[in-house]
C-alpha cells in the first residue's frame, strides 16, 4: 500500500476529510534501516546536544525519561524538535524515548512526532493493547501535522515480566513496529535478579526471537548498557550479540559508538571469504551444481544467501559512511 500525505490536498473534493482517528498507517515498510549504533542524547543538556552530532552514532536517541529530572522534564520536551532539526542537518537519524507514565507519554508524543523523528522508543510496554494505543495517538498526530500515515515507527523497551510474557504479542502488534530491545536494569529490579549474563540471557534471546518472527530489528546484547568503563569487556559483549543474530544496541556513552559500529559491521576477513563464496557459487551453477565445497566446507543455498545479505550490508555501510562524510564535512563547528 503506498503512503500518502495526511493533508486536506489528498481529501475527496466533494466529501469531508477522513477523521484523524480513522486514518490507517501504512500497512508495510519494505526496508529496515541499519542502525548498529543508537546514541542517547539527554534532552535537558545543551553540552551533550552539542557534542552528539560530532559523535559517530548512526542514531541520536533524545531522551526524555531517565536522564532528566522530574524539574526538567517539561523544558526538555518542549526543546525536541529543535534538537531532532538539528541533527537531522548534521546527517543523523533521530529517535526519541519518552516517558512511560500516561499523562507524561501524551505530552511527549505531541512534542516529539514531526518529520525529523523516524521513530520512538517506548519503556517498560506492557502488553500489545500499549502499542495500539500509542499508534492510534500517532496517527492522530500526523494526520494534523500533514505528515505521511506510518512516519513514526516504534521500539519496544522490555522491561517487567509482564512485558515479556507478551513479547510475541507485541512484537507483531502493529506496522509501525521496528525494534525490540530489553532494559537490563528496570528488569532486573521488577524480577528481583542480578545484572548479569545469567540473568540477562534468557530475555535477550525471548527479545531475539520475537523480533525475528515479527520481521524487526533485534536490539541490545546480554549485559548492562551502564557499563562502559571496561572496553575490553564490553566489545565481547557487542561481539557476542552479533554472532547471536542481534543487529545493534543502545549506548549510553560515546566510548561506546565505535565499539558497538566495529562489533555489528562485516569484518575484512568475512567480506573476502563472502566475496570468494559468491564467486565459487556462480561457477556452480554455470556447473548446475546444487552445493559445492568451497575451502574445505560444503556450502548450499542457506550459506550463499548468508553471504549474499553480508556483502548487502557491508555495501550499505560503505554508502552510510560516504554519506556521513559528506555531512560532517560541511557541518559547522566540528573540531
Amino acid at each position: 500500500m503506498e503512503a500518502t500525505r495526511n493533508t486536506p490536498a489528498n481529501s475527496t473534493q466533494n466529501g469531508p476529510l477522513i477523521p484523524a482517528h480513522k486514518a490507517q498507517p501504512i500497512s508495510e515498510h519494505t526496508a529496515m534501516p541499519i542502525w548498529r549504533s543508537i546514541l542517547f542524547v539527554p534532552a535537558s543538556s545543551p553540552r551533550f546536544i552539542e557534542s552528539a552530532t560530532r559523535q559517530a552514532a548512526d542514531v541520536l536517541q533524545i531522551d526524555l525519561e531517565d536522564s532528566v529530572s522530574p524539574s526538567d522534564k517539561a523544558s526538555a520536551r518542549l526543546s525536541v524538535p529543535k534538537i531532532a532539526q538539528g541533527f537531522t542537518q548534521a546527517g543523523k537519524e533521530v529517535i526519541v524515548r519518552v516517558n512511560r507514565p500516561w499523562r507524561l507519554l501524551l505530552r511527549d508524543l505531541e512534542a516529539s512526532v514531526c518529520g525529523a523523528v523516524s521513530a520512538i522508543s517506548l519503556p517498560k510496554v506492557p502488553d500489545a493493547g500499549f502499542i495500539k494505543s500509542v499508534a492510534e495517538v500517532l496517527t492522530e498526530l500526523e494526520f494534523e501535522r500533514g505528515l505521511l500515515q506510518g512516519h513514526t515507527r516504534l521500539i519496544a523497551m522490555i522491561e517487567d515480566p509482564e512485558g515479556l510474557h507478551h513479547i510475541d504479542a507485541i512484537a507483531q502488534s502493529h506496522t509501525r513496529m521496528l525494534g525490540l530491545i530489553v532494559g537490563a536494569e528496570d528488569l532486573a529490579v521488577s524480577m528481583g535478579m542480578a545484572v548479569n549474563e545469567d540473568s540477562l540471557y534468557t530475555p535477550n534471546i525471548m527479545a531475539l526471537m520475537a523480533a525475528r518472527r515479527a520481521g524487526l530489528m533485534p536490539l541490545g546484547f546480554i549485559g548492562s548498557v551502564a557499563d562502559y568503563k571496561d572496553q575490553n569487556a564490553f566489545r565481547k559483549r557487542i561481539e557476542r550479540a552479533r554472532a547471536l543474530g542481534f543487529e545493534g544496541a543502545f549506548c549510553v556513552h560515546p566510548s561506546q559508538v565505535a565499539i558497538i559500529n566495529e562489533g555489528f559491521a562485516p569484518q575484512p576477513d568475512e567480506v573476502e571469504h563472502a566475496t570468494g563464496l559468491m564467486l565459487a557459487f556462480e561457477e556452480a551453477q554455470k556447473q548446475r551444481k546444487a552445493a559445492f565445497a568451497y575451502k574445505g566446507r560444503m556450502v548450499d543455498l542457506p550459506v550463499v544467501e548468508q553471504a549474499r545479505r553480508l556483502l548487502a550490508k557491508h555495501e550499505k555501510l560503505k554508502q552510510l559512511e560516504r554519506s556521513r562524510a559528506a555531512h560532517f564535512s560541511s557541518f559547522p563547528d566540528k573540531p
